[in-house]
């Protein structure tokens, strides 16, 4: 669907139904460069399952309109006017790498409204190497396939996808070449809040981890999940989880939904 958030036209993903905002939205916040494409299977589980599905292109990436978002920050407000644009009511935070920093970032504002945290992938701070940036910045598709070279564990590095007659890496190069990721890297790198805004967390919380995780470490996940007061789930698989791994990701969502 489109909404119109900050007099800007923005995609939200919906998971092939009619967004219902009556209902308990499961929000999907994609990585660096990427885009709603990364949720393809865990958007399609819920929205079939009794849950309103809102998987948004942030600013600036891919089918949403606008200026790429400059910091975490800033894509945590624009995150919240888009809840309210779409009328959210209560919502179950989703993200991946990226996409859980804005979840952090915007948790505490949320208050009640917010049923759980899910944490994809991820740190509560994602330093980035300045060279990665600049090379970002100069050569997107250069800095594209070093991204996906560090992002993919080793089966997917040799040819194994969890969609048959899909190329992940592949479809992840063309996502990320043409979006901002120049821009996305630099925010991470610049956020540092993270480990204070997780002690304002009072919500159900889950950190689902990949073992073979060369971008945000599997240790630094685990010190996430103790700031969380919450266990880790770990997936053999790489940095791109929601892509490289999608059941497995789901089965680890589904498991947590299930307790609450």
């Amino acid at each position: 669907m489109r909404i119109s958030v900050n007099n800007q036209d923005v995609f939200i993903a919906t998971g092939g139904k009619t967004f219902n905002p009556e209902l308990p939205c499961v929000v999907f916040l994609h990585g660096s460069g990427l885009d709603h494409r990364c949720w393809a299977l865990q958007a399609r589980w819920f929205a079939f399952h009794g849950y309103s599905v809102f998987a948004p292109d942030f600013p600036g990436h891919s089918l949403s309109a606008g200026e790429p978002l400059t910091s975490i920050e800033a894509m945590a407000d624009w995150l919240i006017d888009a809840l309210e644009a779409a009328g959210v009511q209560q919502l179950h935070l989703v993200g991946h790498s990226q996409g859980f920093l804005v979840a952090l970032e915007a948790a505490p504002r949320l208050q009640s409204r917010l049923l759980s945290l899910t944490a994809i992938g991820t740190a509560a701070a994602i330093p980035v190497n300045p060279a990665l940036i600049d090379t970002a910045r100069e050569a997107p598709m250069k800095a594209a396939d070093m991204m996906l070279q560090w992002g993919f564990g080793q089966a997917t590095q040799m040819g194994y996808s969890a969609v048959p007659g899909v190329q992940p890496i592949a479809v992840g190069r063309q996502i990320m070449a043409a979006n901002p990721l120049a821009e996305d890297l630099q925010a991470c790198n610049e956020y540092t809040s993270g480990t204070e805004r997780a002690a304002e967390i009072s919500c159900p919380a889950k950190v689902i981890l990949a073992g073979q995780d060369r971008m945000t470490p599997y240790k630094t996940g685990l010190e996430l999940a103790k700031l969380l007061n919450t266990e880790a789930i770990r997936i053999e698989s790489g940095h791109m989880l929601p892509i490289e791994a999608p059941k497995a990701c789901l089965d680890a969502m589904k498991q947590f939904f299930t307790r609450l």
